[in-house]
């Protein structure tokens, strides 16, 4: 179905993503892997660990004592890691975003960087411009705090910046060190967050350009949802016995998530012309193996619909707001995607919140099909 039938006007030039890079930690664990480290016998958090669908994740761990557990953290170290991985990841991911766009750093007009694993003052955005010598005139956007929905809030920010200044490039950079934010204590509430989450970046490149030929998705619309009564069952508190930062995470979000997912695609797609049978990809953040399967029996979806999503969460776990970025990747990667397809991408988060932009690919570059892999 055409661009035409999606209601978009032939004149407005939208906003196109032309580049898309990824990036994780150096090392990686299977769950057993992690089990064994540290040396976990409950029966309960093993069967977590082993039971939600995930092989490996890529994590900072800290280093081992001399009797070979893990030490443990305190809170400053955990906000140095979330820095120095941060700024690694990011820049990586940008660097083979760049390449892919055929951009280079001093294209880059407009940088929006995204992560809720640490504070820092100045923010990624800064650090990044420093570390890859981007122009001192780039304009920034750090987005904190917002959770695994946060990039396609900050891909709005985005594509308007973008569509505002014709034929300048913008970035957005999601970066999330998840094990700068994890506590180790034995108990269910922070199992459930240490057997879900790992670290990855990942970053798009974004251009409105009426003199380019299309070769990317173009962003079409966005549309989002705050659940009513929700503001506690996804949050980041101060632990007081610990010192230092705590998630958690309400065990009955999966089934708000899932049904409230068609109240809010009913709503991306309104005025479109379209219906979800109409829609040729989804690209869904990979929150957990019960907020997949409630997405898409809620959805009507199959396996196949959302492959790349399990796939990611199978290979990397929950990247938190980069997890739906890997997924467009492995798209990319795949080949499948034709001309005048239409996707819809969808990321949920604290608030709880789950947001949707749908895209439409115009046209398909010859690279596309050939898409490289990210070197791990």
């Amino acid at each position: 179905m055409s661009v035409e039938a999606v209601g978009t006007a032939s004149c407005i030039t939208r906003p196109e993503i032309i580049g898309v890079g990824t990036a994780t930690s150096e090392s990686s664990y299977s769950q057993e892997d992690l089990l064994s480290l540290f040396h976990v016998k409950d029966r309960r958090i093993r069967s977590l660990f082993l039971n939600g669908a995930i092989g490996r994740r890529y994590l900072t761990l800290p280093l081992a004592e001399p009797d070979g557990t893990r030490r443990v953290e305190t809170q400053g170290e955990l906000l140095n890691k979330h820095r120095a991985v941060g700024i690694e990841l990011g820049s990586r991911a940008l660097e083979t975003c760049l390449e892919r766009a055929k951009a280079s750093a001093a294209d880059v007009r407009y940088l929006c960087c995204v992560s809720t694993t640490g504070l820092l003052t100045p923010g990624f955005s800064a650090l990044i411009c420093d570390r890859l010598s981007l122009r001192s005139d780039c304009a920034r956007l750090d987005v904190v705090g917002m959770g695994c929905n946060a990039g396609l809030n900050a891909l709005s920010a985005v594509g308007n910046w973008a569509q505002a200044n014709v034929g300048e490039l913008a970035i957005l950079l999601c970066i999330e060190v998840c094990s700068a934010a994890y506590v180790f204590d034995g108990s269910m509430r922070t199992a459930v967050v240490n057997s879900l989450f790992g670290d990855g970046a990942a970053a798009l490149a974004v251009v409105a350009d009426p003199r380019l030929p299309s070769a990317g998705a173009t962003i079409l619309k966005f549309a989002g949802c705050l659940i009513p009564n929700t503001l506690p069952a996804m949050r980041f508190d101060w632990d007081d016995a610990h010192g230092k930062f705590s998630f958690f995470l309400d065990r009955d979000i999966p089934y708000v998530i899932g049904a409230h997912s068609e109240r809010v695609i009913d709503q991306l797609l309104s005025g479109t012309k379209l219906h979800r049978s109409d829609i040729d990809h989804w690209i869904v953040h990979a929150g957990g193996k019960k907020v997949i399967d409630a997405v898409k029996i809620n959805l009507g979806l199959t396996g196949d619909d959302l492959r790349h999503t399990s796939g990611v969460l199978s290979d990397y776990g929950n990247l938190s707001s980069s997890s739906f970025l890997f997924s467009y990747e492995r798209l990319l990667n795949e080949g499948r995607v034709k001309q005048g397809d239409i996707g819809v991408m969808m990321t949920m988060g604290p608030g709880s919140t789950i947001e949707t932009a749908l895209v439409e690919w115009r046209s398909v570059a010859a690279s596309d099909a050939e898409y490289p892999r990210t070197a791990r």
